[in-house]
């Protein structure tokens, strides 16, 4: 008997760290991070606008971030928008502000935001009642705005507060603060407190009553001050202020009044004297207009005080399948687990095991799988059960992780297996470093930068441009323009997609690249389905066969003309597109084909570019101009020299176009025209050398194989709020709550390629006529929903 040397630790170890345990670890923590924010909403309860109200944090752009929720920067435009969309549904939107000087800072901060000119309307009115207390009004928006002046919790406030109470249309808002002139002019005494919190006691039950009557109450917590910018004949402590703070908060959380604590927070990262900032002006105008407008906008970027989107029947029919599969599988492997326990008992082992002693992978249970997955998708992005925040963009925020990247890819530096211009290795390579730059760039709301947003077009130009230079390449190689071959490759394209489609409630244009590049390779498909066919095997020699070349530059030729035709007339275009029943597949939320026109004219070319370079490629391949079966240089010295010197020209001058391009559309326009550039200057550094060619890094290339699944993922279980925000699961640590994140979020992007891969052989088997039944059986489940959403 051969006897094996015991393992190491170490080795044991190392062993461990392989891809199915991180996914039982990423899986170990979903279930740690839904029991902690399970608890937190136990505790602190689930509502946003608790968050919004009580704590945060400043960004390094200088911006307020609220804990757990999303802040929506409310413009002039956007904040009458939503006073007039009340006002059309009958609410009479009132403001209240009663307290001191710095309240008064805020209000006329507050009406600076609503109002426009008031000569331009005869609509505004600013009606003064005895000094210094204003009303601003504006009729068009059924919007009244009450200062009242209070700087103490005196009989004024508390009359005013009992008014309000017995009065037949109560402000919507009320915010109230007072102290500071108390600190300011009395000594902070235990009996002064005393006395404050006694007067305190008396708003406690007019507030209960207003807030039983949908009036929201705010007592706004005192600001700190820099006490080098107070005079010195003014005596201000912020350990006096911390005193009144404490009285406010011991006395009304027995009330119906929400603390508003982050409004100290904010001012102590833009601190004033004994006046309030304007930057801390402008955060607590943001922070009222979000708790006051967010859960009636349909801002993505807005999600404290917002409900989130409530669930449709298609979801729980869905969801309700998810869970009968869980149910036969669970049943299947009790079932199989008793049969194997008895036939172990008898001295048997289990018909239909596979050699590693595990039975075959279930389509079943891998849709059970699947299901568990898109419950853990719905929790992060249909709920507000896990936290959101705001994208922050900053120079090092993007191009240090991209420099971190690359840096990591180059350690894991391997032998390619082949030498071949573009082989395997190296385009799932270029594939998983190009996702792995637009992954960072979505994190960071880079879109913003024109330089950036353009460089990433190129890299999506460049996956279609892959996409067509690889199917062209295969369709010549092989000759197969069947069906299966081409359901194949649009299931593995779109099965993720439809299934987020039916779980997330979004349409497919949600996911905007899958949709492009399904139409592109459907649309490439039947031009080279269409006789004549082009194959390798029937052209063995130029000379013998030169009729095939000639087909090919039919067929991109006719692909030319058919992408022209429709660029010339958006009008002709549109209708084409907006025809049912397939208009479900192009238009947005909104039912605007907009977005997907204008997708489709920036890379209408990409494809045919693919295919051009992939018929030159053969083509150098038959006349020996280059030679790429060695390890070898693709050309001599000085053509290698000359090639690689235009590389660089041509990417250098696509950078050149990004920085002096001026505006978004322009850019877009002219990007289709010259895309190819860097694409075929990147593929010409990358394989004129010998020694690059032959090697690729093992984990860009591993990214490559789920690049489909990371893109559509994303927006759910690693960004979040339909991509305008990011997923949080460590509130306040946003370093290690991206870490985290990203982890789960890569993983498990692996785990759903893993289940597509075990469901495609049941969805498209290798007979074309049961890949026909079946979608057909897909067509009949697809009618009826069509059918409820009008696409038909």
């Amino acid at each position: 008997m051969v006897s094996y040397p015991k393992k190491t630790s170490a080795e044991w170890f190392i062993e461990q760290l392989n891809v199915e345990n991180a996914k039982l670890l990423a899986f170990v923590l979903v279930l740690g991070f839904i029991g902690y924010h399970g608890i937190l909403h136990l505790r602190y309860g689930p509502d946003s606008c608790t968050w919004l109200l009580t704590s945060g944090r400043y960004k390094g752009d200088h911006e307020w971030q609220p804990y757990g929720c999303m802040l929506h920067k409310y413009s002039k435009t956007d904040a009458r928008r939503c006073l007039r969309y009340l006002a059309f549904w009958g609410k009479y939107n009132s403001f209240a502000f009663i307290g001191d000087s710095r309240l008064e800072q805020l209000y006329e901060y507050f009406i600076g935001v609503l109002k426009t000119r008031l000569d331009m309307d005869s609509s505004y009115t600013t009606v003064d009642h005895r000094m210094p207390n204003y009303t601003y009004v504006d009729s068009k928006l059924k919007l009244s705005v009450t200062f009242i002046w209070s700087n103490d919790v005196s009989k004024t406030m508390v009359d005013q507060f009992r008014a309000w109470q017995y009065s037949d249309r109560p402000p919507s808002v009320i915010v109230a603060s007072s102290g500071l002139q108390l600190v300011k002019n009395r000594n902070t005494t235990d009996l002064i407190l005393e006395e404050y919190k006694r007067n305190l006691t008396q708003l406690v039950q007019p507030i209960d009553s207003l807030a039983a009557r949908n009036t929201q109450v705010l007592w706004k917590l005192l600001e700190s001050v820099d006490t080098a910018q107070i005079k010195d004949e003014v005596k201000i402590s912020n350990h006096d202020i911390d005193q009144y703070n404490s009285a406010a908060m011991e006395i009304l959380r027995h009330s119906a009044a929400r603390v508003w604590g982050a409004a100290r927070l904010v001012a102590a990262g833009a601190a004033g004297g004994e006046a309030l900032s304007r930057t801390t002006l402008r955060h607590c105008a943001q922070i009222l207009l979000n708790m006051f407008c967010n859960d009636h906008m349909n801002f993505n970027d807005g999600s404290c005080c917002a409900q989130p989107e409530p669930y449709t029947q298609l979801q729980m029919l869905t969801f309700a399948l998810f869970l009968l599969c869980a149910v036969v599988a669970g049943l299947k492997c009790v079932w199989r687990w008793s049969q194997d326990l008895r036939q172990r008992l008898e001295g048997y082992a289990l018909v239909g095991q596979t050699a590693g002693g595990k039975p075959p992978a279930s389509p079943v249970a891998a849709v059970a799988r699947l299901g568990m997955i898109m419950c853990y998708f719905y929790l992060c992005d249909r709920t507000n059960f896990f936290m959101k925040e705001n994208k922050y963009y900053s120079e090092w925020s993007f191009w240090l992780p991209v420099g971190y990247v690359f840096a990591l890819g180059l350690f894991f530096t391997d032998d390619s297996r082949s030498s071949r211009v573009l082989h395997r290795n190296q385009t799932d390579e270029w594939k998983g470093w190009m996702q792995l730059v637009i992954l960072v760039y979505q994190v960071t709301g880079a879109s913003k930068v024109l330089p950036i947003y353009m460089l990433v077009r190129a890299l999506v130009s460049a996956y279609l441009f892959l996409t067509g230079y690889g199917h062209f390449y295969y369709t010549w190689k092989t000759g197969d323009t069947g069906l299966v071959r081409y359901f194949r490759v649009i299931f593995r394209l779109n099965f993720l997609t439809v299934v987020l489609c039916l779980t997330m409630n979004r349409p497919y244009q949600f996911y905007s690249f899958i949709p492009l590049v399904s139409f592109w390779y459907t649309l490439v498909f039947v031009i080279f389905a269409l006789p004549p066919h082009i194959a390798q095997s029937s052209a063995h020699t130029v000379e013998s066969k030169p009729y095939q070349y000639l087909y090919i530059a039919l067929k991109i030729i006719g692909l030319l003309t058919i992408v022209t035709v429709l660029y010339m007339s958006e009008v002709f275009f549109q209708k084409i597109f907006v025809t049912r029943p397939w208009k479900a597949l192009f238009v947005n939320s909104d039912d605007d084909i907009h977005q997907w026109w204008l997708r489709w004219k920036q890379d209408r070319y990409s494809m045919a570019y693919g295919i051009i370079f992939a018929t030159a490629y053969l083509l150098a391949q038959r006349y020996n101009l280059l030679d790429d079966n060695n390890h070898s240089n693709l050309f001599t010295p000085g053509l290698s020299l000359t090639a690689t010197l235009l590389a660089f020209i041509g990417i250098g001058s696509y950078v050149t176009f990004t920085f002096l391009c001026s505006n978004t559309f322009d850019c877009n326009e002219i990007h289709s025209y010259v895309a190819f550039l860097p694409i075929v200057s990147y593929i010409i550094l990358r394989n004129v050398s010998g020694a690059l060619r032959t090697k690729h890094s093992n984990l860009f290339a591993w990214f490559g194989t789920i690049t489909l699944e990371l893109f559509a993922s994303q927006s759910h279980i690693w960004l979040a709020a339909d991509t305008h925000g990011v997923l949080v699961l460590i509130p306040s640590a946003p370093i290690l709550n991206l870490i985290l994140t990203s982890y789960i979020f890569i993983f498990t992007a692996h785990e759903i390629h893993k289940l597509t891969s075990i469901i495609l052989p049941y969805a498209v088997p290798d007979d074309w006529r049961l890949v026909l039944r079946n979608f057909a059986i897909f067509l009949a489940i697809l009618v009826p929903i069509g059918i409820h959403d009008g696409m038909f």
